[in-house]
């Protein structure tokens, strides 16, 4: 009709992708038909004779290599600014005020920087967890809204930046005469970690930093069942005392406005080495796994968590024997309590080394660490190989004898070497989660195996209710 060429209404050349066929009927009137379909052919006309349409937004963004790549150089940019800006700040001062401020500055911030060591190294054990197909929330006893490693990844990343950003603000501040500005900064981070941590609405990972700060507060007064959660945060605190010890002397400092000076010299006995609180902060974590034991042993009647609690209670003289070089005579220290202190710490070494090979990992089978369930480089150079075993073994018993260097508040004189202990503790602890999350992954297995072949086991009632009905 009107002399065009009918096109049927199911060809392609009348629809655009994503509309829907036009489907006519064998009795409608040939007129309405041939008018809707010039209508659709004009319309799709204009559409191919209209100018060419914008290009996607899709095309302007750039791709995501390119972006972190640009991120990574613009976080090597920062990390070189830092440390040429600090530089130039100590070199301005003074030849006898350098190490002395170098070292109050690396006490504000050597806690914060370890801290942020451990985020990265927790959020590398929970990508291994993911890879491998762990179930680690279980593990834990998570909810859906838990972090995974990427979130971690990314709390880190925002800790190492701002925590260096103020020690060099602090260093350029106090180095060009601006002692109150200067002294502002580590008080100013310390009090925004503690708001971040306490905020109560809901952000920044509220449903996070709730389980953190209850999981905390079970960890200090154990007066409910201890959860598996529960005791292995609670073993992580005892590898970060060095981050409790410094943060309650730059606490105090910050208390009694010695910060950016160096009248903490003159106060020694009050925040310095000689303060009674610093064994007693260092005590704390390991008293609070000892009670857990009790705890435990109050719980289950296992006589293991003695033996466990009795591990934890070999740290306390070590402390305390430390503690006393700086409250006895020179004399009475070298020719009594040092021997003691050394007798300690062997023990306190050797004891914690036997548990975490023989219970904690369980060893003695040298059960395989887990394998990633699609195929990777790190997954082919662990899994299965016997030296994986022997360096965790080795390694944790040299750190483990090392770490005795740091609850020793009589050898912390190089700050730096301390803060190398103290990170080595730290990669100690991380190298332990793999093993001891394997170790509890395998009990789980194994109770649920038990389980189960109980279940299928047929009880007495339903042996004799065959044997009638075998009888009938």
């Amino acid at each position: 009709m009107f002399g065009g060429l009918v096109i049927p209404s199911n060809s392609p050349h009348l629809r655009k992708s994503g509309s829907r066929h036009t489907v006519s009927d064998l009795g409608t009137n040939e007129l309405e038909n041939g008018i809707e379909e010039g209508f659709l052919h004009s319309i799709e006309a204009n559409d191919l004779k209209s100018p060419a349409t914008p290009m996607s937004t899709t095309a302007i963004i750039p791709s995501p290599i390119l972006l972190w790549r640009f991120k990574v150089l613009l976080f090597f940019l920062w990390g070189f600014s830092c440390c040429k800006i600090g530089w130039d700040s100590v070199m301005r001062m003074s030849t006898d005020k350098q190490d002395l401020f170098l070292y109050e500055a690396f006490l504000y911030y050597n806690p914060l920087l370890l801290v942020a060591m451990m985020v990265w190294l927790w959020g590398i054990n929970l990508w291994f967890f993911t890879q491998a197909g762990v179930n680690y929330a279980k593990i834990f006893d998570l909810d859906q809204n838990h972090l995974t490693h990427r979130e971690i990844w990314r709390c880190a990343i925002w800790m190492t930046i701002i925590v260096p950003t103020s020690m060099t603000a602090y260093l350029y501040l106090y180095s060009h005469g601006e002692v109150s500005f200067a002294a502002s900064q580590p008080v100013l981070l310390y009090a925004a970690a503690v708001m971040i941590l306490i905020f109560p609405f809901d952000i920044f990972y509220l449903s996070t930093r709730y389980y953190l700060l209850r999981t905390l507060w079970r960890i200090a007064f154990p007066l409910q069942a201890i959860s598996f959660s529960d005791f292995f945060i609670a073993d992580i605190l005892t590898s970060m005392v060095k981050v409790f010890s410094d943060l309650e002397r730059s606490v105090c400092r910050m208390f009694h406005r010695q910060v950016a000076t160096i009248a903490w010299l003159e106060a020694d006995s009050v925040c310095g080495s000689h303060s009674v609180a610093i064994p007693l902060v260092l005590v704390l974590p390991y008293l609070f796994r000892l009670f857990q034991c009790l705890r435990q042993y109050k719980d289950t009647g296992e006589k293991t968590t003695l033996l466990n609690a009795l591990k934890y209670s070999t740290a306390v003289p070590v402390i305390f024997l430390s503690a006393l070089k700086y409250h006895v005579f020179p004399d009475k220290w070298t020719s009594f309590y040092r021997p003691l202190w050394l007798l300690s710490s062997v023990v306190n070494s050797l004891y914690s080394f036997y548990w975490d090979v023989t219970r904690d990992w369980d060893l003695s089978g040298f059960t395989r660490i887990f394998k990633f369930s699609k195929p990777h480089f790190l997954s082919h150079l662990l899994y299965g190989r016997k030296w994986v075993y022997f360096w965790v073994i080795g390694s944790n018993l040299i750190l483990r004898c090392t770490w005795t260097y740091k609850l020793s508040a009589h050898l912390r004189h190089n700050y730096l070497t301390v803060f190398t202990i103290a990170a080595s503790e730290i990669f100690r602890r991380f190298q332990w989660i793999f093993f001891r999350i394997e170790n509890e992954l395998n009990k789980m297995n194994s109770k649920s195996n038990i389980q189960l072949s109980e279940g299928d086991m047929p009880n007495e009632e339903e042996k004799l209710l065959g044997d009638v009905n075998r009888t009938v």
